[in-house]
């Protein structure tokens, strides 16, 4: 049985044997026509093309009057109006009727301090003014009789129908009388005075606002102890202190060797770090007539020519001083590149953009001149980075590597 099964076993050779290698070598065929063909779009595309190194500038947001700025200074917004309000006396804080933020006016009582002492030394005075008056009264009803008396006696005497006694003691009584009554007005003097000096110390205890401002920060709370001195123990010097917003101006410092590009009245720029999308106008006010010699700088105060709300003290400012008035129109800010990325071609201007480390030709639409730089007024925006001097080699899509600066 095993030598009939192993004599079937032959070879059929009717079937051709290169077929299986025919279909191998077109796989191969069609692999390597693939890999040729990404090859050839890599190459077309520049994969293989060395980067082309450039210079790059942003596309930035630029004001019209940076083109005729002479100087640039930093400084913060200062009031020129700030207090630290405290008492006169020392007493305990039982009522504070402001916060930090609250807008006070003139005269507003801001606190109160315990009083209650004061306020019975001044019922007190003036329960002895009325004292003091009702003597007055009492003095002149007295005069008013002395003096017709007085009177009385000198007729009688001139027709010799009294003694010279009774007109004697009538004289005596009428200048005594007189004498009491100055001495009764100034008792009521006295009493004036002393219910004026009352009422002063008790309006000591009402911590008023001295000018029309706005609380800064508020440095004592009720119960604390308020004393002009403040070197007590826990004791606060002052309970709050304000400002006049009114008289915010920035202060900044210029260098020496610039002052003398500045002039009182000079127009100016201001630009607030933490209101960074604004410029507001401003004037040179005063030039400090002294100058810093740690820093070799002069302080020279710029003033608002219109406040803003949203301005506050102590922010962080930038002042650029002008060479003229900024005109309406130059008081937004424009989309600006440097004029060197330009490329004019066929009648029509380009910039090269970068953008996934590719160099993108973009048209656009210029504008004014703004100094070295120019306007766009369309194909770029804020942000976006643009070739500096394109090389005549630099075409649309080929690889291009910023240099270090």
């Amino acid at each position: 049985m095993a030598d009939d099964d192993l004599s079937k076993l032959k070879i059929d050779k009717s079937r051709p044997a290169f077929r299986k290698v025919r279909g191998r070598k077109k796989t191969i065929y069609i692999v390597a026509g693939a890999v040729l063909l990404v090859i050839m779009i890599l190459i077309a595309t520049g994969v293989f093309s060395p980067a082309v190194k450039v210079d790059a500038a942003s596309v930035v947001q630029v004001y019209p009057s940076q083109s005729f700025t002479l100087l640039n200074a930093s400084g913060y917004v200062v009031p020129q109006r700030k207090a630290a309000v405290a008492s006169k006396v020392t007493g305990r804080l039982v009522e504070l009727f402001v916060e930090e933020g609250s807008r006070i006016k003139k005269g507003q009582i801001v606190a109160r301090l315990e009083n209650d002492d004061l306020t019975a030394s001044l019922r007190q005075a003036e329960a002895n003014l009325k004292v003091a008056a009702s003597s007055v009264d009492q003095a002149k009803a007295e005069l008013n009789d002395a003096r017709v008396n007085y009177e009385r006696e000198k007729r009688l005497l001139a027709k010799e129908f009294t003694t010279k006694a009774s007109h004697d003691v009538a004289e005596a009584r009428y200048k005594k009388a007189v004498a009491s009554l100055e001495g009764a007005q100034a008792s009521v003097r006295a009493s004036q005075a002393a219910a004026r000096g009352a009422g002063v110390s008790l309006e000591y205890t009402f911590i008023r606002a001295p000018f029309d401002a706005v609380v800064l920060t508020k440095s004592a709370d009720i119960g604390d102890i308020v004393t002009p001195i403040g070197a007590a123990t826990n004791a606060k010097a002052a309970v709050v202190t304000i400002a006049d917003m009114l008289s915010l101006e920035v202060e900044a410092d210029v260098s020496e060797s610039n002052i003398g590009k500045l002039k009182v009245g000079q127009p100016c720029q201001i630009q607030l770090d933490a209101i960074a999308d604004t410029r507001f106008d401003g004037t040179i006010h005063m030039i400090v007539p002294t100058a810093d010699r740690t820093k070799a700088t002069v302080m020279v105060k710029v003033k608002f020519n219109s406040l803003d709300g949203r301005v506050l003290p102590e922010m962080s400012a930038k002042v650029a001083f002008l060479s003229r008035e900024v005109k309406e129109d130059e008081k937004r800010s424009r989309t600006a590149v440097n004029r060197s990325a330009i490329v004019e071609r066929g009648g029509k201007e380009y910039i090269f953009l970068i953008r996934q480390g590719r160099a993108v030709v973009t048209p656009v639409t210029t504008g004014a001149d703004l100094g070295d730089m120019v306007e766009l007024r369309s194909g770029a925006a804020s942000g976006d980075k643009a070739v500096l001097n394109p090389p005549q080699r630099l075409s649309g899509g080929a690889r291009v590597r910023i240099n270090e600066q």
